[in-house]
């Protein structure tokens, strides 16, 4: 996997909301890979008062979702919380995180939008583009546009529109039973139709909301020591 090195993250927000819709034109919303034999999970969360950022990347195989590999970074935040904006401020993180990771993946599954997002290129949409890599975003709630609930049947789904464009789908993983649950809403990132999205992300799901490579980042980067493999942390501060 080809890690770019020469990206400038050191964009005003108007520069970066131009830059969105520039790369927004690059991404492919068609099936474009092989064999999925691994699939990882990314999740960002912030410390110090939202001053670093900290990025959790976790490789599972596929089918059996075992954890095989995982990698931690941490970087200080330069760029402002913008809503539509946020892959600023965490994909500089997520990309040293990537660096360090053991087993490359085939298929990443990413806490957040793809393109359901007002300029149809959320951070899963940005990170496929910049890694040339088949990405789905999968996320526990809506940016933009509306979606009905779907039926309470695992895998039932619902569209979520925006401005008369089908941007992604409610999807139901869990069933709801004594309180509510609410679905997960998946969007293509890049390289991927809605369809297989909303098939990887349901065979990646096992008893919880959420996919298996979301829980596993998110214990990760909550600092959970998993019980396999050697852990890489990428704890320099730019």
């Amino acid at each position: 996997m080809r890690i770019p090195t020469d990206l400038n993250w050191d964009l005003t927000p108007q520069q970066a909301i131009a830059q969105q819709r520039a790369l927004a034109q690059r991404v492919r919303a068609a099936n474009d890979f092989g064999a999925v034999d691994f699939v990882a999970g990314v999740d960002v969360g912030f410390e110090n008062e939202n001053t670093i950022a900290r990025a959790a990347i976790v490789v599972l195989a596929f089918p059996s979702l075992e954890p095989v590999a995982w990698s931690i970074a941490r970087r200080r935040v330069t760029f402002p919380y913008v809503p539509g904006l946020l892959a600023y401020r965490e994909l500089p993180v997520v990309f040293d995180a990537l660096e360090n990771l053991e087993r490359e993946p085939d298929l990443i599954i990413v806490d957040g939008q793809g393109r359901a997002h007002p300029r149809r290129f959320g951070i899963a949409c940005h990170l496929g583009v910049l890694l040339d890599k088949p990405t789905i975003g999968c996320a526990k709630s809506i940016l933009v546009g509306r979606a009905a609930l779907p039926e309470n049947r695992f895998g039932a789904w619902t569209p979520l529109v925006d401005k008369g464009e089908t941007i992604g789908a409610a999807v139901r993983t869990k069933l709801d039973t004594k309180r509510a649950i609410h679905p997960i809403y998946v969007s293509i990132g890049h390289r991927i139709d809605l369809e297989t999205a909303m098939d990887f992300v349901l065979r990646c799901t096992k008893r919880y909301r959420v996919p298996e490579t979301t829980r596993y980042a998110h214990l990760v980067a909550g600092g959970a020591t998993l019980a396999f493999g050697k852990k890489t942390e990428q704890g320099k501060l730019f």
